[in-house]
């Protein structure tokens, strides 16, 4: 047992496992389960890892998660899991570390990111404070950051591609033995006498005989947890991403510049993402001038962005419980019912998949999941 791990007692065999949506969260705890014997099925509206896994900012971090420290040792064992996975099954088409830079232009916003900082460092994270100069000397050419602006570099960052890397994992998992059932929808789960669970019926008509769900569903956990007769209270915050196609990218690492995100998205590709103009999501504009929005914050940051063109852009709902933390484990009013429901799953998607198929399997509590069990909800 692990240190820190709880046992459940009489934990049943989890039998067939459901694992419903696919993104970086379900394909994570779907590989973990299937190359240690369980028999498990995918259920997925779409297809594997093409809904908010492909269109988040997917920055694997735990510099912006320290509202607790419980949340932020989790995101770290996240990262960690990261390096492992690569490891396991390769890192190629991915994994691309090498680090996020974060800067302000602002008096109070650059002092709070500097406080942010020493706050880290004194929690043993590595950060380096640079100067723009050095920044655009050692690592990003192409900025426009002033010279003498401090720009605070996080080495052990990285992003991910969270659709190639749901891909592997699910080809993984069916070479293990595992089903899929993509372009179908759960619409009912179905219990026994005892309240276990004993089926999922499927929007094409069919129904799959089970003894495990694990709800991964992002966006649609609640409705999913709904079909237990469970109430998970989710957050309303949608977010815009837009694609901006390149000859040639020219940053080398994700970056949160003032008012702008911006990271590489393969050879010929960038990602950007705001905060700022998230906010105008709901006064009605159109995703094409939010897009534009975007393209013109990005050059000014790096200006051969200029001559990139507006490729996909996409609103999405992000994945976050009530409270602002995961759902992770059982719920033991529903035996067989798991959840794996969180925001920052491109970071957290590893490490969750390890702990939850573990507690599936054996039923060991982990400790590090304290503070994000289902059971801190009401029912």
């Amino acid at each position: 047992m692990g240190k820190g791990a709880l046992v459940r007692k009489g934990a049943a065999k989890p039998g067939r496992v459901a694992v419903v949506g696919v993104g970086i969260i379900g394909a994570s705890v779907g590989w973990n389960l299937a190359r240690r014997g369980a028999e498990v099925v995918f259920i997925d509206a779409g297809r594997p890892g093409e809904g908010v896994t492909d269109w988040s900012f997917s920055w694997a971090n735990a510099s912006n998660k320290t509202a607790r420290k419980s949340y932020f040792d989790l995101n770290v064992a996240g990262m960690a899991a990261h390096r492992e996975l690569a490891r396991t099954i390769g890192p190629d088409s991915w994994w691309y570390p090498g680090g996020h830079l974060r800067w302000a232009d602002d008096p109070a916003a650059e002092a709070q990111l500097l406080e942010t900082a020493e706050l880290l460092a004194g929690w043993s994270y590595r950060v380096e404070v640079c100067t723009g100069a050095a920044v655009r000397r050692r690592l990003e050419p192409a900025l426009t950051v002033p010279g003498e602006v401090p720009v605070v570099f996080f080495p052990d960052e990285a992003w991910v591609h969270g659709r190639h890397l749901v891909s592997r994992l699910v080809d993984q998992a069916v070479a293990s033995g595992a089903e899929h059932r993509f372009g179908t929808a759960a619409c009912d789960i179905g219990t026994g006498a005892d309240g276990s669970i004993r089926s999922v019926a499927l929007s094409d008509g069919s129904c799959l005989e089970v003894n495990t769900v694990v709800n991964a569903a992002g966006p649609d956990a609640s409705y999913v947890a709904g079909l237990v007769g469970r109430h998970l209270p989710m957050r309303r915050e949608p977010g815009v991403v837009t694609r901006i196609g390149c000859a040639q990218v020219p940053v080398r690492r994700a970056m949160h510049a003032p008012h702008i995100e911006i990271r590489p998205d393969g050879d010929a590709s960038v990602v950007l993402h705001s905060r700022e103009v998230d906010a105008l999501i709901d006064t009605g504009k159109d995703p094409s001038e939010l897009a534009r929005l975007l393209h013109e914050s990005a050059r000014r940051v790096v200006p051969e962005l200029g001559s990139g063109h507006l490729t996909r852009t996409r609103v999405a709902n992000r994945p976050i419980p009530g409270d602002g933390f995961p759902s992770v484990g059982a719920v033991s009013s529903v035996p067989g019912y798991y959840e794996a429901v969180s925001h920052s799953g491109i970071t957290l998607g590893p490490v969750i998949g390890r702990l939850l198929a573990s507690e599936i399997l054996s039923g060991q509590r982990d400790e590090m999941l304290a503070d994000f069990r289902p059971e801190r909800c009401p029912p």
